[in-house]
């Protein structure tokens, strides 16, 4: 018999797969927070972006210094410090270079760098070059003064510094935004020299609250300016949580009619805006506005004019229209979640974030005055020694020139130590003269006050705070500017309603037999004379203006509204409206209906039922309609007829006709006004040819006093002048008279206004 294999598990950790996943997604998620997505208080920047900047330094690429290919940072940075893809950590070192992504950028770059409408549109890094500006001096200058913790590289042959010892709070300044695991940072940049004055008022009054705070940090200020609309208490509960949202404007100018912006809202596109702007004039929905201009160049970044079609335009309205459907105003996230000096992320108030920083700040001061007063306190004992040397000369020359091991013999004879006597042995001999001696007393003069006041620095908290003030003060002098981004309390943005947005032009909305539709400019087309689709026909039209609600009732009496100028124009042959509407399954539009609110209009049904209705009670915003004509079964609904204009209902009549021929006119008071329902009985019909379907009723028409009425058969019409109707007038519900022979196959009527 075969020997059955084994598994041999020896030496090997087993776990249970639950708690290996929940180990391993944790450390996963600790290091996307702590070493990538998060900034730290201290220097406010990520992990690539601080060894960008350490390995440009490193490079020799101070301010002063030549550009340089950026692939060589590049390369230096994922070879040496940032194990990870070159494409992202050069993307990284982009967006430390776009002005309009950095309140104070970090790197110079030359070269295409990407633009604000397009920050990802920058060269390949084997075609830009780069260094860093002044300000990476902020950063940088403190770093070999003792002010920062080492820590080995990725591979343990290099070292790096665990933080960079900023001169001031760079994450307030440029802000950070960053995706981690289960949280994110969304930091506004701010004005350096509000910052500053926040920072010496808290040195000075380090109880200040965040309002008064807010006093002199106003709100944050983006590198494209623009306006923050948000209420000084918006901005002040924000800065009291550390979250909130802050909403910004675009700044506008109005020059001879036109409106010129020329300043876009933080990460705005102006390219994507215009076009956003032509979206809604291609639509029609912008009948102010004539033209749309980019006339952006080098002197002015951002210039985008639009020229309104008159100067009685009212251009605030438009604006706040504006505002309300493109990115000319965005509304920005606020999250203060930063790594604390503890290692810890946390979401910060303002108060707390400076506090800690400035707490920072003192500790990075203190480590440079200690480790400064370390190197003069080591320089004077060299210096003691030096000074024994040269007090003792002979004996020091004659001791190196005889011993083989001068450096005991010195160290036992004039009772100094192994570094004063090495740094006896490494003197030249030039600098034996006389002169050295006059040098070295007084460097230790310079130096013994240079310590006494460092270590009255060091033991006296108020003189810290002071140099860390005046260093403060001193950078906000250098590199300080003005407020790009105003604060501004305005009127909510608010888009018009669409009456307003298009030009009241006349329409004529038409309705094919399938329910298809469409809107032709003008009353004075003949809508049967229009092309339809094979299999379809003209059935009714109604007309009324652009700017008004068109109503379609279903063969259910379900009513819906669409837009008049949303429909389809008549140059084509429209679209169904059940793309646009949600009819009960099986049913058909039978009718339209347009005009002011107030316009009445008669509903009637097959069955010789109707009522006078205003047409505002039929609007429904609902895709699927509300309830207007009650049917019963077998029944279907008429084409509607709207009221004759003028006083309603004073002496308008109604006409009505039936499949079988008859027509009955009769004054329209007879009939009710209702907001939905059956009606009242327009026109009696027997009841057996009601049932059997043999006769209906099929037309109405509201007349004037003095309004002809056309009859239609077929392709032939033919027109009851309004005396001759007199035969034809009854009491409502009767069932009329019949019609000459030849027109008793009548297929429809209609009202001829008189003076129309």
């Amino acid at each position: 018999m075969s020997k059955q294999n084994t598994l041999d598990f020896e030496g090997i950790e087993q776990l249970p797969l639950r708690q290996y996943a929940e180990r391993a997604y944790l450390d996963y998620s600790m290091y996307v927070i702590l070493d990538r997505a998060l900034p730290h208080i201290a220097d406010g920047l990520k992990p690539v972006q601080r060894r960008i900047v350490y390995a440009m330094s490193e490079l020799g690429l101070a301010a002063g210094a030549k550009h340089k290919k950026s692939a060589r940072t590049v390369g230096d940075v994922i070879g040496k410090f940032h194990p990870h893809g070159d494409s992202a950590c050069y993307e990284a070192m982009v967006h430390m270079a776009q002005d309009f992504s950095y309140r104070y950028p970090i790197i110079d770059g030359q070269g295409n760098w990407g633009s604000a409408d397009d920050p990802k549109s920058f060269a390949a890094m084997r075609y830009t070059e780069s260094r860093l500006r002044p300000y990476a001096a902020v950063l940088l200058s403190e770093l070999e003064q003792g002010t920062v913790d080492w820590v080995p590289n990725f591979d343990g042959t290099l070292r790096e510094p665990a933080l960079l010892p900023a001169q001031l709070p760079n994450l307030l300044l440029n802000g950070a935004m960053g995706i981690a695991v289960g949280m994110s940072t969304d930091i506004p940049p701010h004005n350096l020299r509000e910052v500053t004055a926040a920072l010496v008022k808290l040195l000075d009054e380090p109880d200040t609250s965040v309002r008064m705070l807010t006093r002199t940090i106003k709100g944050p200020d983006f590198p494209t300016g623009g306006e923050i609309v948000s209420t000084r208490d918006e901005l002040i509960d924000i800065y009291a949580k550390g979250v909130g949202t802050i909403r910004v404007r675009a700044a506008y100018t109005v020059d001879d009619g036109n409106i010129v912006i020329n300043a876009l809202p933080y990460q705005a596109s102006g390219a994507r805006i215009l076009e956003q702007i032509a979206t809604q004039m291609r639509a029609k929905k912008l009948p102010m506005v004539e033209d749309l201009r980019d006339e952006s160049d080098e002197d002015e970044p951002t210039r985008l004019v639009i020229a309104t079609r008159s100067n009685r335009v009212d251009v605030e309205a438009l604006m706040l229209h504006l505002f309300a459907t493109t990115d000319l105003e965005k509304t920005l996230r606020v999250n203060l979640n930063v790594i604390g000096t503890d290692g810890r992320p946390a979401v910060k108030d303002l108060r707390a974030l400076l506090l800690e920083w400035l707490a920072f700040r003192t500790e990075t001061v203190r480590k440079r005055l200690s480790h400064r007063l370390e190197k003069v306190n080591e320089r004077l004992h060299i210096l003691d020694g030096l000074l024994i040397a040269y007090l003792n000369i002979d004996e020091v020359i004659r001791i190196i020139r005889r011993e083989d091991e001068p450096k005991p013999v010195l160290m036992k004879k004039f009772k100094i130590t192994d570094v004063q006597a090495e740094a006896i042995l490494n003197l030249r001999l030039r600098h034996l003269a006389r002169l050295e001696e006059m040098q070295i007393r007084g460097e230790q003069k310079e130096l013994a006050e240079e310590g006494d006041r460092l270590g009255k620095l060091l033991r006296s908290p108020a003189k810290l705070r002071a140099l860390i003030r005046e260093e403060i003060e001193k950078l906000a002098g250098e590199f300080g500017d003005d407020r790009r981004t105003s604060l501004v309390e305005r009127p909510a943005a608010q888009a018009m309603a669409e009456e307003e947005l298009v030009t009241a032009e006349p329409v004529t909305v038409v309705l094919s037999q399938r329910g298809w539709a469409r809107a032709a400019k003008g009353h004075d087309i003949d809508p049967a004379a229009l092309s339809y689709k094979t299999g379809d026909g003209y059935l009714c039209a109604a007309r009324g203006r652009s700017t008004q609600l068109a109503v379609f009732l279903d063969s259910t009496g379900r009513a819906y509204s669409l837009p008049a100028h949303g429909l389809p124009s008549a140059r084509g042959q429209g679209e169904p409206l059940s793309g646009r509407l949600n009819p009960p399954d099986g049913a058909s539009f039978r009718g339209v209906l347009i005009g002011e609110p107030q316009m009445r209009w008669l509903v009637a049904s097959s069955a010789g039922y109707g009522f006078f209705v205003k047409l505002g009670e039929m609007h429904s915003r609902n895709r699927a309609g509300k309830a207007a004509l009650r049917l019963k079964p077998g029944w279907d609904v008429v084409v509607p007829a709207p009221a004759a204009p003028g006083e309603f209902p004073g002496s308008a009549r109604v006409a009505a006709v039936s499949s079988g021929g008859y027509l009955l006119v009769f004054p329209a008071a007879d009939l009710p006004e209702l907001p939905r329902g059956k009606g009242n009985r327009i026109l009696g019909i027997p009841v057996a040819k009601l049932k059997s379907g043999e006769e209906r009723l099929i037309g109405l028409a509201v007349l004037g006093p003095a309004d002809d009425l056309l009859v239609r058969s077929g392709e032939r019409s033919m027109t009851l002048k309004a005396p001759d109707l007199g035969h034809y007038t009854g009491e409502r519900g009767r069932r009329g008279l019949v019609l000459p022979r030849g027109w008793r196959g009548v297929d429809g009527i209609e009202a001829l206004r008189q003076g129309a």
